[in-house]
């Protein structure tokens, strides 16, 4: 489903402060850098008046909401002139800082990359970047049968023959853009099917390969397409297709072994609900999930009949969800509905089952609770094993249990009675990312294990002997000599593991010696505990005296990305501090619904909480404190800065959700009406309160001295418009004070989309740009050596 990456009472008021200027004899509590000798561009104004509920305001940048008009796209270029003068300004003697920062980022990346191949039938599977690209090259290559030390002989020798499925950056050469959205290898390894957006706007295209022949085989008709699921005998393409809003509400079957369209499958006409298709792991069924963002539908079909007809699974409940797999004849299905006379932890999901026939699909048993201490998140199926992905405390875990279950269902099982084996990872802070698994009759499962300080770290658990092996960890140049050497463990307690190590070395590097990160809890306005990374370097932190950046999301139940990144030691190695607040309305189910709706105020105290906690507890000193947010996060941070406008002393907010209000009563536009579960129905008097009281666009203050801001967009965006980040940069630099605003600056990258570019060495040139504002706006000197990089 589509989110803007990615509520308040109605009474509430946002707090404000008189302008400073008015003030002489108190200082302003952050910096501010001295403006350029041009001014900024001064966007025109168009009367145009807004109502709903009676009541009505103006908007004289409304007229920004038309994508073709020319003036549009002329001060668009003209703030992007700005914009890098402003940036390019920063560092010693005027300039130089933004290349300085983009080349130490570019350095640290290895000329190459490659993940470890993923074995899948005959073939194991791989990505790498070529030395110099920019993208991926998805590639294949026939398996060995003498073992590794065959496979890597055959590997050098070439006796294998590449197989190149998939190449992005010939894509990226010839349209300027690339962005793959689904990518799917038929059961028999023979189609490649791939969805393709070369502008930015996510309307997809869909096109089927044949792998042998190099040829494209088909191109769908329609745009738009966003889930794939193949049929077990491989004749058979199903594919969802949105409407004119990005909502997906069709699946289609297209027979590969005919010269006919694809046919009608499935429609979804209720306007809140998005078409979601998936094949089940053995390809012996296909799955639609008709979901809102809280609730879902699934029938299922097997896919050796495409014409059979549906079996409903569950009709639609409020706030109950269904994810679906099979395995030897029953269906096991994650959910979080109601259980009679059972409380399940949290009110979160459990497992069940039922028998993989028609008549049986109202007949559930239970298989297991997640009990007092687990939540279940998702899960996985294999020939031999159920994985189940886990949080506790907030915190992240996998485990798998043998299969067929053999256990009493009379009795109420929780996962601890069925013998789970946890997969032993870094015992905190770790982000968990699974790799493709395909094979379902594979007993080993890959994970890439991540950190705040611990380079992406690949490993494969085998289920079946309850051994791992780590095959390969992210390289990052000029830094092996300061790395520490750390061992694999369990963060269960309680629970003893015989580990049986294949390999020799079972370890691998962090940056744990040259880095504190450490996990707090930070008390919120209404006393809720709120978690907190906080992360910096043990040599360049001045306690009370370095700057930081706070980055926050806070949507969809969407974690915020803690994984590792090289591109933050650019900031660590000069001292700042890098935290990151999981604030409400991210998280597991609860955790979200608490940052919803009338709840997201939840979210924007939890955020100023958070940024408080480091200037109180002394990490950040109280005039160098930054924020960033993307997209619904741009939300988060903008609502924040206009509440307490002298918190923060300078903000990125990239691609941001700013006018919401006015978004959200346009139903016309992409995600609208999908995002009233998220943020509340402006054609409800009092959602539309709430939502108003937040905006960032409409609560703005007049005269009011704003912090520099960076803000980021995409003309060619269809989750946030490009308008949002315009119209919020022309009111400020209107309203507030004029001095000030001088420092808030806009970048629009022309020919994108919602994600940017992509490309590994252009994501460094992007932080680059983000990084060398922050620092001008706090008018540090770049004279710390990074004695790291």
């Amino acid at each position: 489903m589509l989110r803007r990456r990615h509520h308040l009472p109605a009474v509430l008021r946002l707090l404000s402060t008189s302008c400073r200027r008015g003030h002489p004899t108190q200082p302003p509590q952050h910096p501010s850098p001295a403006p350029l000798p041009l001014p900024p561009p001064v966007a025109k104004k168009v009367p145009f008046t807004a109502s709903a509920h009676g009541r009505s305001w103006s908007d004289p940048y409304h007229w920004m909401r038309d994508t073709s008009d020319p003036d549009l796209a002329a001060l668009l270029e003209a703030e992007n002139a700005y914009a890098d003068a402003f940036v390019d300004s920063a560092g010693e003697g005027g300039g130089g800082l933004r290349a300085r920062l983009a080349a130490e980022m570019r350095a640290r990346l290895p000329p190459s990359a490659a993940s470890p191949p993923q074995p899948w039938g005959p073939w194991l599977y791989y990505q790498y970047v070529p030395e110099g690209k920019e993208y991926p090259v998805l590639s294949r290559r026939l398996r060995s049968s003498g073992g590794l030390a065959r496979a890597a002989l055959d590997f050098i020798s070439g006796s294998k023959k590449e197989q190149v499925l998939l190449d992005w950056n010939e894509i990226a050469e010839k349209f300027g853009y690339v962005h793959i959205g689904s990518c799917r290898i038929s059961p028999d390894h023979r189609f490649l099917a791939y969805t393709l957006d070369i502008s930015g706007d996510e309307f997809f295209s869909l096109e089927v390969k044949d792998i042998q022949s190099t040829n494209t085989i088909f191109s769908s008709p329609h745009k738009g397409i966003v889930s794939l699921a193949w049929s077990r005998n491989s004749d058979n393409l199903f594919y969802t297709v949105c409407d004119e809003t990005l909502r997906p509400n069709q699946v289609l079957c297209k027979d590969l072994q005919s010269d006919q369209a694809g046919f009608l499958v499935f429609m979804e006409k209720d306007i809140n609900c998005c078409v979601d298709i998936t094949s089940t792991k053995d390809f012996k069924y296909v799955t639609i999930n008709s979901n809102t963002r809280t609730s879902s539908e699934v029938h299922v079909m097997e896919s050796g009949h495409v014409r059979g007809g549906l079996w409903p699974v569950q009709k639609r409940s409020d706030k109950v969800q269904y994810f679906l797999e099979h395995h030897n004849g029953f269906f096991y299905i994650l959910t979080n509905a109601p259980l009679e006379g059972t409380e399940t932890a949290n009110g979160g999901y459990y497992l069940a089952r039922c028998r993989a026939e028609k008549s049986e699909m109202d007949k559930w048993q239970v298989v297991a609770l997640p009990g007092s201490y687990y939540t279940f998140q998702d899960m996985d199926i294999f020939h031999e094993q159920l994985v189940l992905f886990i949080r506790k405390s907030g915190l992240p875990l996998i485990c798998s249990i043998n299969l067929p279950i053999d256990v009493d269902f009379q009795e109420q099982k929780e996962l601890d009675d069925l013998d789970p084996w946890f997969f032993p990872v870094p015992s905190d802070l770790c982000s968990i990312v699974p790799g493709s698994n395909n094979d379902f009759m594979s007993s080993t499962y890959r994970l890439v294990l991540s950190s705040p300080v611990l380079p992406d770290l690949t490993v494969d658990y085998n289920m079946r002997m309850r051994t791992f092996a780590i095959l390969h960890q992210e390289e990052v140049t000029g830094l092996s000599s300061n790395l520490c050497t750390v061992g694999l463990q369990s963060n269960i307690t309680g629970i003893q593991q015989n580990l049986q190590l294949i390999e020799d070395s079972q370890s691998w590097s962090d940056l744990s010696k040259l880095f504190s990160c450490e996990r707090v809890q930070v008390i919120s306005h209404d006393g809720v505990s709120v978690p907190l990374v906080i992360l910096y370097s043990r040599e360049a932190h001045r306690r009370g005296e370095s700057p930081g950046v706070l980055y926050g999301y806070g949507a969809y139940g969407e974690d915020l990305d803690k994984s590792w990144c090289s591109d933050r030691l650019s900031l660590l190695a000069r001292g700042w501090v890098v935290a990151f607040a999981d604030v409400r309305g991210g998280g597991d189910s609860s955790w979200h619904l608490a940052g919803t709706k009338a709840n997201k105020i939840n979210s924007i105290k939890d955020f100023a909480a958070c940024g408080t906690h480091l200037i109180k507890e002394g990490f950040v000193h109280k005039n160098r404190l930054c924020a960033i947010g993307c997209s619904a996060g741009g939300l988060l941070v903008g609502a924040v800065i206009n509440m307490l406008p002298d918190l923060f002393s300078a903000a990125v907010l990239k691609v941001p959700f700013l006018d919401i209000c006015n978004t959200m009563m346009d139903s016309t536009l992409p995600l609208t009406i999908l995002d009233y579960e998220e943020f509340g129905d402006p054609n409800i008097s009092t959602e539309f309160d709430t939502i108003r009281s937040y905006s960032p666009y409409d609560n703005l203050s007049p005269d009011m001295c704003y912090p520099p801001v960076l803000v980021t967009a995409s003309f060619n965006d269809t989750r946030v418009g490009v308008w949002e980040a315009a119209k919020w940069v022309s009111k400020v630099r209107d309203i507030t004070c004029q001095s000030c605003s001088w420092s808030v600056i806009l970048k629009t990258n022309m020919q994108s989309g919602h994600f940017g570019e992509g490309g590994r060495f252009m994501h460094c040139d992007e932080t680059a740009f983000e990084y060398a504002f922050l620092m001008k706006a706090l008018e540090l000197d770049d004279n710390d050596s990074c004695k790291i990089v």
